[in-house]
């Protein structure tokens, strides 16, 4: 029974022995990392950078009339087609002329009867202005026939008057357009009575070319700006400073420049921001009054600014950036910056960094704060593998 039991066992560990070297036979051993790691650098250094800043803004039309009658009557004739262009002096809507015409007809009857009054109350003053000389007529029939011509006289210029007037009163009757542009929809059809300055409008006109653009800028933006100017961190760029630029609502850019005409000097006390306003040319009808926009604004020029490529910039574990450099030791120092802004893809960095220092682009994951390094050129048209994009672990402290 012994013999039995001991040559179970043997076999039995001669099988898993068996196991373990099939095992290991079916792995591959592999070598030990080891070796300087590589990393690829960018070398800082400054250069001329115009600073620009997106602002949200609306359109608006760069003329609006609300069309309105000037006389009351029946609206006969609609003469234009809803949503066309219409130029300044088009006649929109025609109103009844037959009652200004009786007017104006009547007036011009009264004029005639008191000017065929005025010859013969003439010819009478003239008579008895020379008779008075002569002691012929008394004192008070020569005033009698100067009041008689000059109550003629009156009368001549107060029908003229009312004849003017009655013809302005027809010519109001057509309706006709102030101001080139496109029409909206009309308000009233035929047959609708109107009346004279009437608070609905019949239509309203918008040029909409040129077209304003209306953004808002917060006044702490405004101040920032104004105090980098004052520093001599920005720089005017001289007749382009007032170039603006338009994104549209889908992300396209417009591909007119428009200009700054001028900064509203009231702070709107409900959002802190003030108007700045910008003209465009549209003479393709683009860009509609009430659209939603983008304005790049020009802020001014950095002439000494530090770009680095986004990929180099990481997070502390407070969020904030840090970046790697090579010193001259060819060993890894971490870097605290602060960042401004994104320009494509790179970051503006307004401190941290100088002129000559080496960026680590690529090979962050493989390093730590003080490990030796190589440096390889970068090469920005190749693309980091995803494994590369990792966040910088920070220094660690000395205890």
């Amino acid at each position: 029974m012994q013999t039995k039991y001991r040559n179970k066992l043997i076999t039995t560990v001669g099988v898993l022995v068996v196991g373990l070297m099939l095992t290991n036979c079916g792995k591959r051993a592999e070598p030990p990392q080891g070796g300087t790691p590589e990393v690829a650098t960018v070398t800082i250094s400054t250069q001329q950078v115009v600073l620009t800043t997106e602002l949200p803004g609306r359109t608006s039309a760069y003329r609006i009339a609300e069309i309105r009658p000037q006389v009351s009557g029946i609206i006969q004739k609609r003469l234009f087609t809803e949503g066309a262009d219409v130029k300044a002096g088009e006649v929109l809507y025609q109103i009844d002329p037959a009652p200004f015409q009786a007017a104006l007809d009547n007036a011009r009857g009264a004029l005639g009867r008191a000017e065929a009054n005025l010859p013969a109350v003439r010819l009478r003053f003239e008579r008895y202005r020379d008779l008075l000389a002569d002691k012929a007529v008394s004192q008070q029939e020569y005033d009698d026939a100067t009041a008689a011509m000059k109550q003629v006289e009156a009368d001549i210029q107060y029908w003229k008057a009312t004849v003017e007037s009655a013809r302005i009163n027809l010519e109001y009757t057509s309706v006709t357009a102030p101001i080139s542009g496109r029409i909206g929809k009309s308000n009233v059809t035929e047959g609708a009575l109107v009346t004279a300055h009437q608070p609905m409008a019949l239509a309203t006109i918008q040029q909409l070319d040129p077209i304003y653009v209306d953004v808002s800028q917060s006044t702490t933006e405004m101040l920032l700006l104004q105090r980098r100017l004052e520093e001599g961190r920005l720089k005017h760029d001289g007749k382009n400073q007032n170039k603006v630029k338009l994104i549209l609502e889908d992300g396209t850019m417009y591909p007119l420049e428009g200009t700054s005409q001028f900064r509203d000097v009231t702070v709107d006390p409900t959002t802190g921001s003030v108007v700045l306003r910008a003209v465009f040319p549209n003479p393709k009808r683009v860009l509609l009054p009430g659209m939603f926009v983008r304005a790049v604004v020009k802020e001014g020029v950095n002439k000494q600014a530090v770009l680095i490529p986004q990929q180099a910039v990481s997070r502390d574990p407070k969020g904030n950036p840090i970046t790697l450099i090579v010193d001259a030791e060819s060993k890894v120092q971490q870097r605290m910056i602060t960042t401004d802004r994104a320009i494509g893809d790179k970051w503006l960095v307004s401190s941290g960094l100088k002129p000559g220092d080496q960026v680590i682009v690529e090979g962050v994951q493989k390093v730590r704060p003080g490990a030796s390094v190589k440096i390889v050129p970068f090469d920005a048209g190749r693309k980091e593998s995803p494994e590369a994009v990792k966040t910088v672990q920070p220094a660690t402290k000395a205890n």
